[in-house]
């Protein structure tokens, strides 16, 4: 029995390693594609990278600061945590944490070891795509493992405590004005409209990897433990679930199974809790073209 627990403990800490291994070499690619595709191309997008890049350019133009972007979007993020914190509860695990230092220790290494011309040698409109493929990829990597880049994520959980608008809208309004407000510090007009393509590619390329190219997903888990699994969803995810009477076909044993219907970059988060609390439970995951109700899309007839 003991060797038993002591293999148990020992894939914990391994799968444990392997995840914070994953998500530092995210944020390591995704700060990768705004320190060396964004930044060179003299332009910005969304998120709290985007955000920085426009501070750090206000005030260098202003009163000649010269402060690096990783470090601004690590104020900007402690910041949110703590409107977050005191808005939501304390709710935030410590992979968003990680996250969110190593992304602004990464953006700063990048800052000093990479030239500040454009070594890639190529357009800017090529680099600002190749920077929202990057950034994806990056982003995605964290996701899959429980993490977050914070930023406009925090700012969307708040929102959603008031108000019941779409997770996906409120980011998308976000980084429009993000981008937008470039416009304000010198950026050109044709920089914010690469700023607007960067954003399309980085969302689609996020959406690809996680779950195809569909907004939402919903979940069914058939589990014994679905009292645990609930909780952790509702208390840890801040997700609501919907249990629904359910009886098994060959067995006749009645269960309750929970219906999950969430943004699909939250299903890897959905997944992995579910995996924690009861590794063989049963899983379906499946893509939906349109949610409506509280949360999500408003009903319009």
């Amino acid at each position: 029995m003991n060797s038993i627990k002591r293999d148990a403990d020992s894939k914990s800490v391994t799968t444990h390693i392997k995840e914070y291994l994953i998500m530092t070499l995210g944020m390591c690619i995704y700060s990768f594609g705004w320190i060396g595709c964004v930044l060179p191309a003299k332009s910005t997008s969304g998120a709290a990278s985007g955000l920085a890049i426009v501070i750090s350019t206000a005030l260098q133009n202003t009163v000649g600061w010269e402060i690096k972007i990783g470090t601004i979007v690590l104020v900007i993020n402690v910041v949110l945590l703590i409107i977050a914190g005191l808005t939501l509860g304390w709710k935030f695990g410590i992979k968003t944490i990680y996250c969110i230092i190593a992304l602004s220790m990464s953006m700063n290494m990048w800052q000093d070891i990479l030239p500040a011309d454009d070594f890639l040698h190529i357009d800017r409109f090529l680099s600002m795509v190749v920077g929202g493929v990057v950034t994806g990829i990056g982003v995605a990597m964290a996701l899959m493992q429980g993490g977050s880049a914070g930023g406009t994520d925090i700012v969307a959980m708040i929102i959603n405590k008031f108000r019941a608008i779409s997770y996906g809208r409120v980011i998308f309004v976000l980084d429009l004005m993000i981008i937008a407000s470039s416009l304000l510090v010198g950026f050109t007009i044709d920089a914010a409209i690469y700023g607007y393509i960067m954003t399309l590619v980085f969302g689609y390329t996020v959406d690809m990897i996680l779950a195809g190219n569909k907004q939402s997903s919903q979940i069914f888990i058939i589990s014994p433990k679905y009292e645990e699994i609930t909780w952790a969803l509702n208390h840890e995810l801040n997700r609501g679930a919907t249990l629904i009477e359910g009886e098994g076909g060959y067995t006749h044993k009645h269960t309750k199974m929970i219906m999950v219907v969430c943004n699909n970059r939250e299903t890897p988060a959905v997944m992995k809790h579910v995996r924690e609390i009861d590794p063989n439970a049963f899983m379906t995951v499946a893509s939906v073209m349109g949610v409506y109700g509280q949360g999500f899309q408003p009903i319009k007839l």
